[in-house]
Parts: C-alpha cells; sequence; structure tokens
C-alpha cells in the first residue's frame, strides 16, 4: 500500500480500493482512550486522503465490541486524558479524542461503519461520524455519557442530531439509553442489519459497488455531500458547478457515457 500508516493497536487492509481499518484492542472492548486507536484512526484517514487506491474506508472491531469509547478505569483514577486541571483536560480533549471528528469530517472518501458489537459513548459517536453504518444483529448503541456525570466531550451532540434529528437525539442523549440493533434502524442510525457472520460480507459488498465508481467523481460527490450541510444555497451551487466542470473534463466521464452507450461496463483509471 502507498505510504502506508504506521498504527499501533489496528490493523489495516487495501484490496480492489477498499480500505479496511480494523480495531485490535479487544483486551479493552477497543476503548478508543488509553490506547493508541486515537492516533490509528487520524493516520489512516490523512493517509487515505492522499492514497489514490483508496475509494472507500470500512472501520470495525475485531473481538466482541465495536467500540467501548472512553476507558472507564482512566476516568475513576483521572488517568490520561481525564486527569489533570479544568484546563488541561480541556487540551488534552482538544488535542486527543477530538482529533477523530476533525479527521473524519475531512475523509475525502466515504466512509463505512461495520458495527460488530457494542457501540457506545465515544464509540456510538465514532459511527455517527461515518456516512453509513452497517450493523450486526449483536450491534448495541448507546450515547451515554449522561449515566457518567459527563457530555459527549466528542462531538457526539453535534452528528447524533444531524443523523436521526433533535427529538430522538435529545431522548437518547438525555436517557444513555442502550439501543438494540433492530431500534438502531428504525432510527436511522443503522443502515441495515444483519447476522454477525454476515457482517463483513455485506458491508465489503456494499463498499466494493461504491469502489466501482470512478474515483474522481465520487470524492467529489462526497466533498459536495459535506459542503451542503454547511452551505448556503447560492454557495453550494457555485460549488457544484465547479466540480461539475472539472468531472466533464474527465477520462472518467467520457469512459463512462462510452460505456453506457456501448453496452458494457466501464473501465476507470481515475483520469
Amino acid at each position: 500500500m502507498s505510504n502506508q500508516p504506521s498504527l499501533k493497536d489496528a490493523s489495516l487492509t487495501l484490496n480492489n480500493k477498499v480500505a479496511v481499518l480494523t480495531f485490535e484492542r479487544d483486551d479493552v472492548r477497543n476503548a478508543l482512550t488509553g490506547t493508541n486507536l486515537i492516533d490509528d484512526i487520524v493516520n489512516t484517514v490523512e493517509w487515505a486522503n492522499t492514497c489514490s487506491e483508496v475509494s472507500v474506508l470500512v472501520i470495525t472491531g475485531a473481538g466482541k465490541a465495536f467500540s467501548a469509547g472512553g476507558n472507564i478505569k482512566e476516568m475513576q483514577d483521572k488517568a490520561g486524558i481525564f486527569g489533570g486541571t479544568v484546563d488541561e483536560v480541556q487540551n488534552q480533549y482538544r488535542q486527543g479524542i477530538q482529533r477523530i471528528p476533525l479527521a473524519l469530517n475531512k475523509a475525502e472518501m466515504p466512509v463505512i461503519a461495520a458495527v460488530n458489537g457494542a457501540a457506545i459513548g465515544a464509540g456510538m459517536d465514532l459511527t455517527c461520524m461515518c456516512d453509513i453504518r452497517i450493523g450486526s444483529s449483536d450491534a448495541l448503541f448507546g450515547e451515554t455519557f449522561i449515566n457518567l456525570g459527563i457530555i459527549p466531550g466528542d462531538g457526539g451532540a453535534w452528528f447524533l442530531q444531524r443523523l436521526i434529528g433533535y427529538q430522538k437525539a435529545a431522548e437518547l442523549t438525555f436517557t444513555g439509553r442502550l439501543v438494540k440493533a433492530d431500534e438502531a434502524k428504525e432510527l436511522g442510525i443503522l443502515l441495515d442489519v444483519v447476522e454477525p457472520d454476515a457482517l463483513m460480507s455485506a458491508t465489503m459488498a456494499l463498499a466494493q459497488s461504491i469502489a466501482e465508481k470512478p474515483p474522481q467523481a465520487l470524492r467529489y460527490t462526497k466533498r459536495l455531500m459535506k459542503q451542503a450541510q454547511r452551505q448556503e444555497l447560492p454557495d453550494f451551487l457555485e460549488s457544484c458547478a465547479n466540480f461539475q466542470a472539472i468531472c466533464h473534463n474527465t477520462e472518467d466521464h467520457h469512459e463512462a457515457v462510452s460505456a453506457f452507450l456501448e453496452k458494457r461496463k466501464p473501465n476507470f483509471t481515475g483520469r
């Protein structure tokens, strides 16, 4: 893999333009704090942004959990990002877990979460930072910060309400209750629910169907989807005109049109 990042608590594979980042800290339920997973996530996204071989990034967890979020033992011991004065904790959040939402918000490619088990606290928020979520029937979600007397310090309150609407997000965030896979699908957190042994095959099938699209147009489309969340319509339409002009002048666009008219499978080169 081009410029493959050096990961400590996760593994990374790349096949047919689909990169898969797997958390490998089942011993702590893939907690994001107290491990190297924050760095692993940020470094992987930064690598994928600059790697033309990556069209889709899949994030999942090895073992029983997707991610338990914050390490509660560290909270009890006031260790890691949880220890220090108010100013120190603020800076530790900014320099620590808040790097994840900033990185994923800048991801140039579609990001899919394959939620294999519990996604709790910051683990749930991480899934909401992705573009699409596929869950196994064992998936379990919880915006549980309130139960520990804290708030979603990783930006979860920003992501969740944009995903499922303010009222539903408020209920989950204010109560801290757990949500099983079927309800998560009803709420719009999950796109689909599959049996545990079918999770990765279902996720990879979706990822591959996306990765087969023209690489440049795919990344421009992802960028537009993000811009649409913050731009007024006139500014957004200007971006659409600019990106469309670029796409009309790519070799992949002409190949797509030719393949459509000739009723054959296109061969995209990323040019």
